[in-house]
This record gives structure tokens, C-alpha cells and sequence, in this order.
């Protein structure tokens, strides 16, 4: 038997196991990928396959319900809900087993034993602003790992098991702010590290502060889809009836990666129908029914991700909409995907000053800067973290392990 660091995230998760005799490492879980998307697909028959296959099933066109961002329904309403799958209804928290227990059943083969210890990660906080929502979504996850076969489950907060990571490079004492900004959450922790302290049982004297917010890539993903390519079908377009837009809840579903399957209805289609009929561009409201027709929402999903990170790289890039309308393309640059998400940069930006006072610091203090998670990418979001901390040394994490190394090692800590 073995214990493992398991990093479900909202847009990619890692495993590590940390055997007898063996040092903490990531497991591969697809192909030689240590990180596989948080993505499940069933077929009509209810069959599942997880991660970049699930993906490419539902690219392929292989008829089924392709569900992402897992993660997402743990701490909203979401949870409680049920979802079309095949010729059944299963609840959301069905369904994060079910991804899990494939993960777990891979994990197994890789590694060559059971796991039955795990250390969870989890955000500072899963709700804003709502500790019962906060525990109801841990304990939904606990209920989820002990459902899937896991005897032991405990809890780590994700910055804290990167801060642990990128204590194994630290050479002196020094005080850190850890941010990882991923899928789903931000979340920030100013933490005491040294060589000296690596070894100590009980870390919490280390921990100076902790915040988070319910603010990741998934949003700014949300916000770029509204600005760049739903208004291609009919966001904010005008009815007939004067000082009327076209409703805009359609729209927001689409465009939120936990939610796009709320559309795939003959309800919505009716209703979009009627739109249609009402609408002074009544063109764009039918590429808006011919999306939920062929169920292709998530392929504007995907797109739009795709989109959001090549603007890291460069200031302008293309949307080839070709398969709903001839020569339909949408051009996000960096500059909308900027405007589009400026509440969500100053939400973080704002979550990092509060943690620094709650840690009774002057920014000038930290000197450290760890960061982890794919939104760290961003360039305007990654800039605006910086400026808060001009003095620190910036370093970077790996994007997508440092969390599930370091829930790996703490596994071992508690359970070796």
C-alpha cells in the first residue's frame, strides 16, 4: 500500500506517490504526461475515458457528453445538480468520482500498488466569502476519495504544497509568497521557509498567511469568449423591442466551461427559436442555435483557451468559426482579453495585498516570489502580481507540478 499527493485541479491534475524506499514523484498518467486534463467523456453507453482522450473523443465527434473543469462544481450550486449521461442522469459528484477513479486505477497501474492514503489539494478558499460553503465543498471531496477506495484522506491548501516544492531549492532562510493561480482559484501564502525548517513535523508556525479567491484561467477564459466571439452570435444584440438585447444567459453558459451543457436542450432550442424571431439580426441568433444544435459548444470552449494562451505570446490571433458559416472567423487580440478581465486582475491583485497585511509585512519584506499555475502566464495578470513586490527574486515554478509534488511530499510526511 502506498500514499499518494493528488492534485485535482480545475483544468489539469497530478498525482505523486510516495512508496516505502522510494523518493516522492509524479506519476504518469497519460502516456509519459505526469499532467492530464481534468476532462471526462461518456459515451451513449455511459462508457468513460478520461483527459486528452476524452477531449479528442469529443474533437472526433464520437457521440456523447464531454465534461470539463470538474472542479468547478465543488463550492456552487452546480453540485447538487444532475447531468444527461447517455440514457441516465448522474450528479456532478458522480462524475468527479468517476474521473477520479479512472485517475486512481491508472495511477495503481503505474506505480505497481493500491493507494489508499492521499493527501487532497485544495484552495484556500473554494467559496468567497461563505466558510459552510467552504466545508461542504471539503467535504464533498473527502466523501468523493473515500468513495473511490481511499481509506485515508486528508487535506493540504495548494499554495502551501508549492511553497514545500520550492523548498527543496532553497538555500538560506528567506520569507516567500507563494501565488498559484490556476483553472479555477487563486490563491496566495507568505510562508517561512529554510533548509533547517524542511524537516520540522509541524509547519504551521511557518505559515505567516494565507488568501485565495475563486478567480483562475477559466474566468478570463469566460471573459475573452464574451468580448471576442459570442457577440458573433448574437451577445448584446439589439431585439426588436426597443431597449431589449437579445438574453444574455445563453451566452454566459456557453462561455463557462461548467455550465455548457445546460444548453444541449430541446427547451433552450425552442426558446432560442423564439429569439430568433424576435431579433433585429435574427443571422447571428441562428449561428447561436446552430452551436446548440450540433452540441459544438465546448469546441468554441476549447478555441477560446487556445486563444487566451497564444496572447501570451503574441498580440493578436484568429478563431476559425468555418464550420458554423463560410469564412466566420473571430480575431481576439491581447489588448480585449486585457479590458475583458480587469475586475478579475484586480480581484488577485487585491487578494495579494490583503495576505501581505494579514501577514504584518511591507511588501518590501518578501523576498521571494514563487509562482505556479498556468494563469501565472498571463503577461498583464503575472505583471500585476510583480508590481506588488518590486523587491522580491521571482521564481519560477512548474506550471502545472509544483502542487501535486509538494501534496507528494507532504503525503509522505504524514503517512510514510
Amino acid at each position: 500500500m502506498s500514499a499518494c499527493g493528488l492534485d485535482f485541479g480545475t483544468s489539469n491534475t497530478t498525482l505523486g506517490v510516495c512508496a516505502p524506499g522510494r523518493a516522492p514523484a509524479l506519476v504518469a498518467l497519460e502516456g509519459d504526461d505526469v499532467t492530464i486534463p481534468s476532462a471526462i467523456f461518456f459515451d451513449w453507453s455511459s462508457n468513460a475515458v478520461i483527459g486528452r482522450a476524452a477531449v479528442g473523443a469529443y474533437v472526433d465527434g464520437v457521440q456523447g457528453r464531454l465534461l470539463r473543469s470538474l472542479k468547478s462544481a465543488l463550492g456552487s450550486s452546480l453540485i447538487d445538480e444532475t447531468t444527461q449521461v447517455g440514457r441516465k442522469r448522474l450528479r456532478f459528484t458522480q462524475v468527479i468520482a468517476r474521473y477520479l477513479e479512472l485517475l486512481k486505477e491508472r495511477a495503481e497501474g503505474a506505480s505497481g500498488g493500491a493507494l489508499t492514503q492521499v493527501v487532497h489539494g485544495r484552495p484556500v478558499h473554494f467559496v468567497d466569502g461563505d466558510p459552510e460553503g467552504d466545508r461542504k465543498a471539503e467535504d464533498a471531496l473527502r466523501d468523493i476519495a473515500h468513495s473511490i477506495g481511499f481509506t485515508d484522506v486528508s487535506f493540504q491548501f495548494e499554495p502551501i504544497a508549492a511553497a514545500l516544492d520550492y523548498e527543496r531549492q532553497v538555500k538560506r532562510e528567506e520569507i516567500a509568497m507563494v501565488v498559484d493561480i490556476g483553472g479555477g482559484t487563486s490563491d496566495f501564502s507568505i510562508v517561512r521557509l529554510s533548509p533547517k525548517r524542511r524537516g520540522k513535523a509541524d509547519r504551521s508556525g511557518d505559515v505567516l498567511a494565507n488568501g485565495g479567491a475563486r478567480v483562475g484561467g477559466v474566468d478570463f477564459d469566460r471573459r475573452l469568449s464574451l468580448a471576442s466571439v459570442m457577440p458573433l452570435l448574437g451577445f448584446g444584440s439589439p431585439m426588436k423591442r426597443p431597449g431589449l438585447d437579445a438574453p444574455s444567459g445563453y451566452f454566459h453558459d456557453l462561455a463557462t466551461w461548467s455550465s455548457i451543457n445546460r444548453v444541449y436542450n430541446q427547451h433552450t432550442l425552442r426558446e432560442v427559436r423564439d429569439v430568433r424571431r424576435e431579433s433585429t439580426q435574427p443571422h447571428l441568433i441562428e449561428r447561436l442555435q446552430r452551436v446548440i444544435e450540433l452540441q459544438r459548444g465546448h469546441t468554441l470552449a476549447i478555441d477560446v483557451e487556445r486563444a487566451k494562451i497564444a496572447l501570451s505570446q503574441v498580440d493578436e490571433t484568429f478563431i476559425d468559426l468555418g464550420w458554423l458559416e463560410d469564412q466566420l472567423c473571430a480575431k481576439p487580440d491581447r489588448a480585449a482579453l486585457v479590458t475583458s478581465s480587469e475586475r478579475l486582475t484586480s480581484r488577485i491583485v487585491q487578494t495579494v495585498r490583503e495576505c501581505i497585511g494579514q501577514a504584518g509585512l511591507r511588501a518590501d519584506q518578501l523576498q521571494a516570489l514563487f509562482l505556479t499555475g498556468g494563469t501565472t502566464q498571463i503577461p498583464h495578470v503575472r505583471e500585476a502580481v510583480m508590481r506588488e513586490m518590486p523587491a522580491a527574486r521571482v521564481i519560477e515554478g512548474d506550471t502545472f507540478g509544483s502542487v501535486g509534488m509538494g501534496l507528494t511530499i507532504e503525503a509522505q510526511r504524514r503517512y510514510g
